[in-house]
C-alpha cells in the first residue's frame, strides 16, 4: 500500500456545550472502522488523524478533507453516530474529484449544510521577475 493522497483530519479538543465529551476521539475510531469496511468502494487510501483545534468550536465537531492539489473542506457538526454514512460517502466522493470542487447540492446528507469553509487548493507559481516587490 502506498503514501495516502487524503486526508481527513478530525478535531479532538471539540466539545458540545456544557458537556465535558469530546467527541472528535469516538469520531476517529468510527471512521477508521468505516472507511477500512468500505473496502474497495472508497478509491483512494485516506489517512484519518487528529487535531487539537481547528477553531471550529462553536459548532462540534470539526472535520477537514484535504488532497494533493485539491480544494480542502471543513465541515461542523458532526455528530459520531449519526454522520459516518455521509462522512464515507463523501471520502469516496472527493477521492474522484480532480481539484476537490463540489456543489453543496452534490455533497451527500448532512454535509449539505454543514460546510464551514472550502479553501482552494494552494497553487504556488514562482517566476523570475527583475521587479522588486515592497
Amino acid at each position: 500500500m502506498g503514501q495516502p493522497t487524503h486526508r481527513i483530519t478530525i478535531c479532538t479538543s471539540c466539545r458540545h456545550e456544557g458537556s465535558a465529551c469530546r467527541p472528535g476521539y469516538e469520531l476517529i475510531a468510527r471512521l477508521r472502522a468505516a472507511i477500512a469496511a468500505a473496502g474497495d468502494t472508497v478509491t483512494e487510501d485516506f489517512e484519518i488523524s487528529g487535531v487539537a483545534c481547528m477553531a471550529g468550536c462553536a459548532r462540534p465537531c470539526t472535520v477537514a478533507y484535504h488532497g494533493s492539489r485539491k480544494a480542502t473542506y471543513l465541515f461542523g457538526d458532526i455528530e459520531p453516530d449519526a454522520d459516518i454514512n455521509d462522512l464515507v460517502a463523501f471520502a469516496r466522493q472527493y477521492a474522484l474529484l480532480e481539484d476537490g470542487w463540489c456543489s453543496s447540492v452534490d455533497r451527500p446528507g448532512k454535509l449539505r449544510k454543514t460546510t464551514l469553509a472550502r479553501v482552494p487548493a494552494a497553487i504556488i507559481a514562482l517566476e523570475d521577475s527583475t521587479e522588486r516587490v515592497s
